[in-house]
């Protein structure tokens, strides 16, 4: 039974939240988000990179202080409302490429992720656990929601049809040509068909945001601890997220690159690929894998491809049928020498929404000695994976949507 919650979105003004609405902090380069900063005041940047106005680094307990403040001098000004009615929001993004996702912006339970209701795929790092966790404890506030995919639920597909049909809150396109709109739904009949349909669900799945779940449900354990009174019904008990059914959800690959060839000759990597793998040269002509199990190679000037030998492997888990843990089982680890696939310095990763060309250009360049493409994987791989308690390598999957942060905020 999946618990979600309306909540008091704080969100920007109409006017304006083309404005403040971000990427996630990480993704722009120091100089993209200085540019940005110097000509939009209204930024969501300012909040999260308080430094910018003493043009100095700050860091740690002293950032996340002046996030604060940043944060509610946002609201003093009236750049962020909080709205006075408990809502859920449907929300939809159309991006560059034309592909639509709706779903609904919800507040979800920190004790279903503890009772494995909210099912995770990827391992997590402690240290960020813990970083984000003391984050979102001393500002108060989570800009971002976490991406659940739950089964395709034919109400809830309807509920949010018939509220698209209504003057949407928010319309409004962003430098990256991606297109948001936001519609609130506060009326309580309908909060209640959502809820229940939810409760009708065993499990939902993380799709985006392990990090961020994984802080919140610290959060929620450190607050139950320090409040005698808790009741379960306090905001720490839940976190943001943007819930889409899977038929919605859009998984692309990570390719690898890898900058040498652990000390062999070109030939010699090839005798001992074949150990696993049929090989065929593809020459110039860029070759992308049709199916699992088969991988794009690109060395010296030429590509290949490779088709698992049917008696290389054996496949005894769903993580094994996984293309990343195939390639890294049978390629990266045992050939390469490649054993932390997180902190290994000689691999790279480019996302699949790229051509394989980008993998000719990276080891054309020098830089790199060799590329592999794979096949991405599907929403049923992810559940089955998560479903035995397993997770996927990193960089595994790269899925769409991309959220934007500060459009609607949960409060602590």
């Amino acid at each position: 039974m999946v618990k979600i919650i309306p909540f008091k979105a704080v969100k920007p003004t109409r006017a304006i939240v083309g404005l403040v609405a971000s990427r996630p902090y990480q993704s722009y380069t120091l100089d993209e988000r200085e540019s940005r900063m110097a000509y939009n005041p209204y930024s969501f940047l300012h909040v999260v990179n308080p430094g910018y106005k003493y043009a100095q680094e700050v860091t740690g307990e002293e950032r996340y202080k002046l996030v604060k403040n940043r944060y509610l001098e946002f609201k003093e000004e009236g750049i962020f409302v909080q709205d006075k009615k408990p809502s859920f929001y449907v929300y939809k993004i159309v991006n560059r490429h034309g592909q639509e996702f709706s779903g609904i912006i919800a507040a979800t339970s920190a004790e279903d992720y503890e009772n494995d209701i909210i099912k995770k795929h990827e391992d997590t790092i402690a240290k960020r656990e813990e970083t984000f966790k003391t984050y979102i404890q001393t500002v108060g506030f989570n800009a971002e929601p976490v991406l659940l995919t739950y089964p395709d639920n034919a109400v809830i597909a309807n509920i949010i049809k018939e509220t698209q049909k209504g003057y949407a809150e928010f319309e409004f396109t962003m430098t990256y040509k991606d297109t948001h709109y936001l519609w609130k739904i506060d009326a309580e009949d309908i909060i209640n068909t959502i809820q229940e349909e939810f409760k009708k669900m065993k499990t939902v799945y993380i799709a985006d945001g392990h990090h961020r779940s994984a802080s919140s449900y610290l959060l929620y354990k450190d607050e139950m601890v320090k409040n005698s009174n808790h009741n379960g019904s306090e905001s720490y008990n839940f976190f943001m997220s943007f819930l889409i059914p899977e038929s919605n959800l859009v998984i692309h690959e990570f390719n690898r690159l890898i900058k040498d060839l652990n000390g062999l000759t070109k030939e010699e990597f090839l005798i001992k690929l074949d150990g696993f793998y049929r090989i065929e040269n593809r020459g110039i002509i860029p070759y992308n894998p049709s199916k699992p199990h088969h991988f794009s190679m690109y060395l010296d000037g030429e590509f290949y491809s490779l088709y698992l030998r049917k008696t290389a492997f054996e496949f005894k888990t769903a993580l094994d049928e996984l293309d990343a843990q195939l390639l890294y089982k049978t390629i990266l680890q045992p050939i390469l020498n490649i054993n932390d696939l997180r902190h290994d310095n000689r691999i790279s990763y480019v996302n699949g929404r790229h051509e394989m060309v980008t993998i000719k250009s990276s080891v054309d360049s020098g830089e790199f000695k060799v590329g592999f493409g794979m096949c991405p994987s599907n929403v049923e791989q992810m559940k089955q994976i998560a479903d035995q308690g397993l997770t996927m390598p990193p960089k595994s999957t790269y899925i769409l949507p991309k959220l934007r942060s500060a459009i609607t905020i949960y409060e602590y």
